[in-house]
């Protein structure tokens, strides 16, 4: 088992965007970063557990638990004129971005801002998040910041 962080714009997808989707999955569509494709091309694996980031936003932080629910697949948005996603370098016989499917776990009883956690740095000190310059949307978690982080709750 292995651990992330994904962030979301709740604006885009919200934390309650997944628990109100029917099954309670979701496609983590969009990402166009390729640090962040190979971790969910590479490095994911049905059951990891992901934290649910929302990103850019008044209070930035963790707001919930969600489990990866499918193996990396192309991201169809890419192959798309349509979609604001859209790559015309990409395409399905050679596709460059990757999904996963996400299933929604539990929402925090409470939002773990980012201050909280950077106030917590000493303990975290390999967590990408609080790195300087750090833009990624996915990045790995250890475990024990993984526990750590819960335990702020």
């Amino acid at each position: 088992m292995r651990y992330w962080l994904m962030k979301s714009e709740p604006d885009d997808f919200s934390i309650d965007d997944l628990e109100n989707r029917p099954d309670q999955t979701e496609p983590w569509d969009g990402v166009r970063n390729y640090q962040a494709r190979n971790f969910m091309r590479d490095g994911m694996s049905v059951g990891d557990l992901a934290f649910f980031y929302h990103s850019n936003t008044k209070v930035p932080g963790v707001v919930g638990v969600m489990r990866i629910v499918s193996s990396a697949y192309p991201d169809p948005t890419a192959f798309d004129p349509e979609d604001k996603h859209y790559d015309p370098k990409s395409n399905p016989d050679n596709p460059r971005w990757y999904h996963v499917d996400v299933g929604f776990e539990r929402k925090l009883s409470r939002t773990i801002s980012l201050p909280e956690i950077k106030a917590r740095a000493d303990e975290l000190g390999d967590l990408q998040l609080i790195r300087k310059g750090n833009r990624l949307s996915i990045m790995p978690v250890s475990k024990d910041n993984w526990d750590l982080i819960l335990s702020m709750e």
